[in-house]
């Protein structure tokens, strides 16, 4: 979940991207974990902006942030859906990529895609707060959390809310038929490729390039590294999992509304 700051400018026009009907939100509602601290929403998402399975049907999502499964162990601020979006050419490479994985048998799963600024506040009042160890064990063990944001584990502001920026991983399509896969070694539960540590992992064995790894576990980050490359995207290199694309639309732009 890296950020990267850079300098700030104003977004461009935006119009809502509605996504349900009333009746299907209330019920949604009901189902729906406690909700993350409120904050300010801002404004709807810009013209430009997709919801990645409108694009990649085939696409696996497993939104951390929406739920439980991430190191505030809680929903966190601004994720209202567990939904993917990107912006529009980010989908459309995203889309190749999963073309050329399908007939390997492999697919995309998506952690976390773009971000609201709300999010990113989240995380830092979230390092602030010294009571809050829930996820340590998984997430940071060998990081106090009060260096986080020193040593650049968080930040003020992320690539992830230029919105064309995923985290992500490779699974099986069909983990009961997975012979002959070009990834190596056996598959983690869920059907999901071995890459070495759990998404969001702090810490230095979540480097791409470490070479302390498995040898299976350097072939399976490579593997994903050189897919994505071909489809113009570029690896943080602290985090096997981020990638951005290097023609993103809004290199500048940090946008805060909410993912629904």
């Amino acid at each position: 979940m890296k950020n990267r700051p850079s300098g700030p400018a104003a977004p461009p026009e935006a119009r809502p991207l509605a996504r349900a009907t009333g009746a299907c939100l209330a019920a949604a509602a009901l189902l729906a974990p406690p909700a993350a601290p409120a904050q300010e929403a801002g404004p709807p998402a810009p013209v430009g902006f997709v919801h990645l399975t409108d694009v990649v049907q085939t696409v696996q999502l497993d939104i951390r942030y929406h739920g439980r499964a991430n190191f505030l162990g809680r929903p966190v601020a601004g994720y209202d859906a567990p939904t993917c979006i990107v912006t529009a050419p980010a989908a459309e490479r995203l889309r190749a990529a999963q073309e050329e994985l399908r007939p390997q048998g492999l697919t995309l799963k998506i952690f976390d895609c773009y971000r609201p600024q709300a999010a990113v506040n989240d995380f830092v009042a979230w390092v602030g707060d010294p009571k809050s160890q829930a996820g340590k064990a998984e997430y940071f063990p060998d990081v106090d959390k009060s260096r986080l944001l020193e040593l650049g584990y968080i930040a003020e502001r992320s690539g992830h809310s230029r919105g064309s920026t995923v985290d992500l991983t490779l699974a099986a399509v069909d983990p009961a038929h997975a012979d002959g896969l070009p990834t190596h070694g056996p598959l983690l539960p869920g059907g999901e490729v071995d890459m070495g540590t759990p998404f969001d992992l702090f810490d230095v064995k979540s480097h791409t390039d470490n070479p302390d790894l498995p040898e299976a576990v350097r072939h399976n980050r490579q593997f994903l590294k050189a897919l994505l490359a071909r489809h113009g995207f570029r690896n943080l290199p602290e985090e096997w999992w981020h990638y951005t694309l290097e023609s993103e639309p809004y290199p500048d732009s940090y946008f805060n509304f909410p993912v629904r």
